[in-house]
């Protein structure tokens, strides 16, 4: 699902581990030191990376987007230009729509991918026509995915339903895998046909069925996941388990079996694959706004160590990302927001949602500022962007 963001003012910010907040939303910066930093986003080093990122977003605005826009379109490094279109983003200017539309275009597999996610999030008419075209060719690792999940955005649209429906039968599983996921997200009944019979089938692909049928929230799914509570193995059950609660049914019990299968799996050596099968339906469960699923990620996963750590941060990751507000509400009613927030540094250093993550940080300096000195959104605000280095 989108990223729900906050209905804040739009600002810029960051600062070093341990800094205080700047006095100012905006810092003034020469265009040779803005040049400079824009280069510097492609260095090998990542703390260079990170602090030339910095300071691009706490530069004006009008300063910024100008220099973002070339870099973007020209730079000679390309991982430059990526990184030039994906801070772009964060500055919500509808001046980053004609730089994300040709980016369509570009043989840079990093820029097409943040100009999906970009009109995924910017649903416009007629854009899904041109998507729909991209899907001949488009086969990236990870592009391809981002296609697949910036069409879903559209499935109001009939031609985009009978495509999307056919190909969670029909291609690889890495692309089927990010469809079916993408259905669940978007609540497309249209495809609940064809997840069904991909839940039924013991692979790799079950689990994202299972819980995109939860996701979808129809209750004609309700047989074939009591069917798997029967027959399905060991490792699908929390999925099973946080599907039937989507759907409204015994909600309270089964949200206590996954649960108490993340406190086992993590409290056991010897059941990775369950540790992350049962993180992932808890974070299911919290990206679909229960707020208590979201605070027993965060109560496992704060001190727990790896193999157990990473499964739960992901998860928890993925609900900051897709339901960015029901996580600040949560950080705010806790005591542990460093800790939380380093929970949330791991997820980001594993996950590969450049665009996404940038979203949030915009919408975290967008909280900073908005809020009163002193209130809770603030010091949370203020815990993330110090822990996170943005």
């Amino acid at each position: 699902m989108k990223v729900a963001a906050l209905v804040l003012g739009v600002i810029v910010l960051g600062m070093p581990l341990g800094a205080q907040a700047p006095a100012s939303r905006d810092q003034a910066i020469s265009p040779a030191q803005l040049k400079a930093a824009i280069d510097n986003l492609g260095k090998f080093d990542a703390a260079t990376r990170t602090t030339a990122a910095r300071s691009v977003r706490r530069a004006p605005a009008a300063q910024a987007l100008p220099a973002l826009m070339e870099a973007a379109a020209g730079h000679a490094d390309g991982y430059v230009r990526f990184r030039a279109l994906v801070l772009l983003s964060g500055f919500n200017d509808p001046r980053a729509r004609e730089p994300m539309s040709s980016a369509l275009d570009d043989p840079n597999d990093r820029l097409r991918t943040v100009a999906y996610a970009y009109f995924e999030h910017n649903v416009e008419r007629g854009m899904s026509a041109r998507l729909l075209k991209k899907l001949d060719k488009e086969d990236g690792e990870f592009v391809r995915p981002a296609l697949t999940r910036a069409l879903a955005a559209y499935g109001d649209e009939p031609a985009v339903q009978t495509v999307l429906a056919g190909l969670v039968l029909r291609g690889q599983d890495l692309y089927r895998s990010a469809v079916i996921d993408a259905l669940g997200d978007y609540h497309a009944l249209y495809a609940l046909a064809p997840i069904m019979e991909v839940a039924r089938r013991d692979g790799p692909l079950q689990e994202d069925a299972i819980l995109a049928m939860g996701k979808l929230g129809d209750k004609r799914a309700l047989e074939v996941l009591v069917g798997l509570q029967k027959s399905a193995s060991r490792v699908r059950q929390p999925a099973v388990a946080a599907s039937i609660c989507l759907l409204g049914i015994n909600c309270e019990s089964h949200q206590k079996f996954v649960v108490d299968t993340v406190n086992f799996a993590i409290a056991n050596q010897g059941f990775q694959d369950l540790a992350r099968a049962a993180a992932r339906a808890l974070g299911t469960l919290a990206a679909s706004g229960k707020q208590d699923a979201a605070a027993v990620l965060l109560d496992v996963g704060i001190p727990a160590r790896d193999p157990g750590r990473s499964p739960v941060a992901l998860a928890f990751g993925g609900v900051a990302l897709r339901n960015t507000p029901l996580a600040f509400k949560l950080l705010m009613a806790r005591a542990d927001v460093k800790e939380a927030a380093l929970l949330l540094r791991d997820a980001f250093d594993m996950l590969e949602e450049d665009y996404d993550e940038e979203r949030f940080f915009a919408t975290v300096r967008r909280t900073y500022w908005q809020a009163p000195v002193g209130s809770p959104e603030r010091k949370v605000a203020d815990a993330l962007i110090q822990v996170l280095e943005f």
